[in-house]
């Protein structure tokens, strides 16, 4: 029986559990100094005057550098689609532009020396115009960045100019805020740098080191090969520790004008100000079609917030645009988004990117389109999927889906969640008219992970005990990587997985990598890894023929004894620790894979909330997912992984949000005021299995780190809007809060 497709408990956490987890701040690098970060209380202004005399002469303090003092020119956005004359500087310059922004940086013995000269740094300030709406961003009466002319970084224009709800007997429109969240880590940024005179060490907070690497070796004009990024366990990334931020480098560059060990590690309060913000779209939905259901025109337009700096929250429209028209079958889909700066912190990729917003979108306006059809809203997504004999096939967005049996999904997703009995307690609550109010929520999605199509790297060594090293170019940061990869190299080779070796996250000990986002690791890692193990034994096989004086093809592999002899005879046989000493050669092989094109798993969420109609107060009673993500490896990992992406997507959709008051100043600074969700805010989550492989991986895998999240969202707003629904309610904006839904049912009465 193979070991693949069972429940394998995750072999890396014993390691975490009993405190042998090594993260940055656990670093203790000789010498090392400290750096802290002054940054802007203001959220746009003209810097005056930067007096940093009183900073220096504390104790403790080594240096204190301003913008003047930064010798290299900071770089324009990485990617070209974007307005390039929208330049994030790294200590501000004559202008701030975010409360967090960096002003100044401290180099102190310690980290507390070097917070309390930071309160000793006197920044003056003269106050320009703030802007942090989209819509007033959009306008252009305040601009961001005077020098760009605008405050557009980036627009996907409708090149379609028919009126394609012309024909339509209902049409729908909405409204939907899909709001800021802050991505939230459970460690915070931090990074470590030394100078050996020749080459950069850097330890990086990062989803992937060869692409930090590159970004570090870039901004400080060195060659990559004289830069080494090592990436220890990292305390959750969710994408937005992807990339290199400013902070990161010049941690770097400090290490290498000094000389000696540089670390820097933020606050809690810095992190909610200046780590990347996310989702941020304000979106205008219109649906139109026939009475009986009948979805035939679609059109979403959308402005996406990148906050101050455009970074990659402003592209992430793009990931909307494939993606919106979701699992349905629709003539017409029309589309156009604008990315615009405010005064707020710069928006990046989080858990989904951009396509959990498309689904937002659509889900919640079908459930609309299917309210004045006057039709459940099950059997109007019914009528409207695309059919599992449809695929392959392209989206009239241009997305290439591979597989997908969208209904199959509602209806073990409606079956486990008993829907029939749902809807008859629903109706007994209303006519009973008590206060707490019954609501149903459904959504199904389809999102595509490694979306760029990108390859990965892989390597499998034999080691002189018979072991295996794996060497991986992903990057794990709670996903289970170790248990995955041991799995599939198992699987291949015989070797138990308690004698497999994971590594990662060293570019001088893993010759090249991707890294971790999109959901992408497992289809492509995996594969690569499995690629590896089976060069391995192709080397063995020749090794153990040599040895066994037979023909090469005539030698096979048993897993089960993890041995190989002549085909037909089990005896004499060699294990892989007889071939790694007696073969007289390294038995190691690589692999790059590269798939012929991204994946897109599927899904069906049904979530039962409790609405208190006294106080708007929510309590969601049970969240059912059914989430396909093709073949499955080890379904307790991906249990886990569902389940940190309902709990987010639950959390969007009621409780988190980054507030701002009209002058920029952030309202949501620490996790005291910041909607924060915790298990007693949830029930105990019920996964449905399903699988439908991929044919574009060996492995049939599908991605599933982002799915929770994007099929959480919708179901849970859903739900709660048709909670109260009977009260004249037609809409709430996320999160829904209390008072939200406490002022929708005041407001419909």
């Amino acid at each position: 029986m193979s070991i693949l497709g069972t429940r394998v408990v995750r072999v890396e956490d014993p390691r975490f559990l009993t405190g042998g987890g090594t993260y940055i701040a656990n670093l203790r690098l000789e010498g090392a100094v400290h750096v802290t970060y002054v940054r802007s209380t203001v959220a746009h202004a003209r810097i005056t005057s930067v007096d940093i005399s009183g900073a220096a002469a504390m104790p403790g303090v080594l240096h204190v550098w301003t913008s003047t003092d930064i010798d290299i020119e900071p770089a324009r956005p990485d990617l070209g689609w974007v307005n390039q004359q929208m330049v994030f500087p790294y200590l501000a310059r004559d202008v701030v532009r975010f409360v967090g922004e960096p002003v100044a940086m401290i180099v102190a013995r310690t980290r507390e020396q070097g917070a309390d000269a930071a309160d000793a740094v006197v920044i003056d300030y003269e106050p320009l115009p703030v802007v942090v709406d989209v819509d007033r961003s959009f306008s252009g009466d305040v601009l961001v960045h005077p020098d760009a002319g605008t405050n557009v970084a980036l627009a996907f224009a409708n090149t379609d100019e028919r009126d394609i709800f012309a024909g339509c007997e209902v049409v729908v429109e909405l409204k939907i805020e899909n709001q800021k969240v802050a991505t939230a880590p459970l460690e915070v940024r931090a990074c470590a740098a030394k100078w050996d005179g020749d080459e950069l060490t850097q330890w990086a907070c990062s989803q992937g080191a060869h692409g930090a690497r590159d970004g570090i070796a870039k901004a400080l004009g060195l060659d990559k090969e004289k830069v080494r990024v090592i990436t220890p366990d990292v305390g959750g990334g969710f994408g937005a520790k992807s990339g290199v931020y400013v902070e990161e480098i010049l941690v770097g560059w400090a290490a290498k004008k000094l000389g000696v060990p540089v670390s820097w590690v933020e606050t809690r309060t810095e992190n909610m100000l200046a780590m990347g913000h996310a989702r941020a779209q304000r979106q205008r939905t219109r649906m139109g079609g026939t009475r009986d259901g009948r979805i035939t025109a679609y059109r979403l337009d959308l402005l996406q917030d990148a906050g101050a700096y455009p970074k990659g929250g402003a592209v992430l429209p793009f990931m909307t645009r494939m993606m919106a028209s979701g699992v349905y079958d629709i003539a017409d889909v029309q589309f156009e988004s604008h990315s615009v700066v405010t005064n707020t912190s710069p928006v990046v990729a989080y858990r989904g990117a951009g396509r959990p917003e498309a689904t937002a979108a659509i889900e919640r306006t079908v459930d609309e389109f299917a309210r004045a059809c006057g039709i459940d809203p099950t059997e109007v997504r019914r009528k409207n999927y695309l059919r599992p004999d449809a695929f392959p096939l392209t989206t009239p967005m241009g997305a290439k889906y591979d597989s997908g049996e969208y209904e199959k999904s509602l209806d073990r997703a409606l079956e486990a969640a008993g829907y029939a009995e749902l809807l008859e307690e629903q109706r007994r609550r209303r006519e009973a008219g008590g206060p707490l109010q019954l609501g149903i929520g459904v959504s199904t999605y389809v999102e595509t992970t490694n979306p760029m199509g990108g390859g990965e790297y892989g390597a499998v060594e034999i080691t002189p005990e018979g072991g295996a090293i794996v060497r991986t170019g992903t990057s794990p940061h709670g996903q289970g990587h170790h248990t995955s990869w041991a799995m599939i190299v198992s699987h291949v080779t015989g070797i138990p997985m308690e004698k497999i070796e994971f590594r990662f996250g060293d570019t001088l000990d893993v010759e090249r990598g991707g890294g971790t986002g999109g959901s992408r690791s497992l289809q492509v890692g995996g594969t690569a890894a499995r690629l590896a193990a089976e060069g391995v034994i192709e080397r063995a096989r020749e090794v153990a023929a040599r040895l066994m004086e037979a023909a090469p093809e005539d030698i096979v592999l048993d897993t089960a004894r993890g041995a190989f002899h002549v085909q037909g005879s089990p005896q004499p046989s060699r294990t892989w620790a007889e071939l790694a000493v007696q073969g007289g050669v390294q038995l190691s092989a690589t692999a790059d894979f590269k798939p012929e094109g991204a994946t897109f798993p599927f899904g069906s969420h049904v979530s039962v909330v409790e609405v208190d109609i006294e106080t708007g107060s929510v309590a969601v009673l049970r969240h059912v997912a059914c989430d396909d993500a093709g073949t499955i490896i080890n379904p307790l990992i991906v249990d886990g992984q569902v389940h940190g992406g309902v709990a987010q997507g639950i959390a969007q959709a009621l409780l988190e949000e980054v507030l701002y008051d009209a002058d920029g100043n952030p309202n949501t600074a620490n996790l005291a005021d910041y909607g924060f969700i915790s298990a007693a805010e949830l029930p105990s989550f019920e996964r449905v299995p399903m699988e439908t492989p991929t044919p574009r991986n060996p492995l049939g895998a599908k991605g599933i780190g982002e799915a929770g999240t994007i099929g959480a969202t919708p179901a849970v707003h859903n739900a709660v809007v048709n909670a109260v629904s009977h009260l004249g309610v037609r809409h709430i904006d996320m999160p829904c809060t209390a008072q939200r839904v406490w002022t929708a049912i005041q407001s419909a009465r």
